[in-house]
């Protein structure tokens, strides 16, 4: 069975997305193991230089980088990532785990986005968007299109 950790940063604070996230997280357990790896975020004034920013980030990216294995498949999620349909996603993640990636890392950054560090340690770079999403909701978008993906993997209903 294929084993998706997500490492992500800060917490969920709103109660809708904290529902979805327990309902995409209920309906995976019967595609793969699931481990949802949380993150301090660290405190981001509006009005930080951009020198202060890097900072952030950077701790931000220490955090994560000490969560990931050195067996994973990373896929960050960044604006300037490879866009692509639920069903290209599909096929990549089953040519993945054809291919022996059987763990595989999906990272969502913080209010800042990522650091370099972990962008240079991703295999791999993916967007939903050129529009900005709030992080928190990224993590339920992500855990859908996850799902979405098994689905259209198994040929199962629901993707239409």
């Amino acid at each position: 069975m294929i084993k998706i950790s997500l490492i992500t940063v800060g917490k969920i604070k709103e109660k809708y997305i904290k529902l979805g996230i327990d309902e995409f997280s209920k309906r995976l357990s019967k595609y793969c193991k699931l481990d949802i790896l949380e993150v301090s975020d660290e405190k981001a004034p509006e009005n930080l230089s951009d020198k202060e920013m890097e900072m952030v980030k950077k701790k931000e990216g220490f955090s994560i980088l000490s969560k990931i294995k050195q067996s994973q498949y990373v896929i960050a999620l960044a604006i300037d990532g490879d866009k692509m349909s639920s069903e290209t996603f599909a096929d990549k993640i089953e040519a993945l785990s054809l291919t022996g990636n059987s763990h595989l890392c999906f990272v969502i950054g913080g209010s800042l986005g990522l650091s370099d560090d972990v962008l240079t340690r991703a295999n791999m770079k993916m967007s939903f968007s050129d529009m900005t999403f709030p992080h928190q909701m990224m993590r339920l978008i992500l855990l859908e299109q996850i799902y979405r993906c098994f689905r259209i993997n198994n040929h199962e209903p629901y993707h239409k």
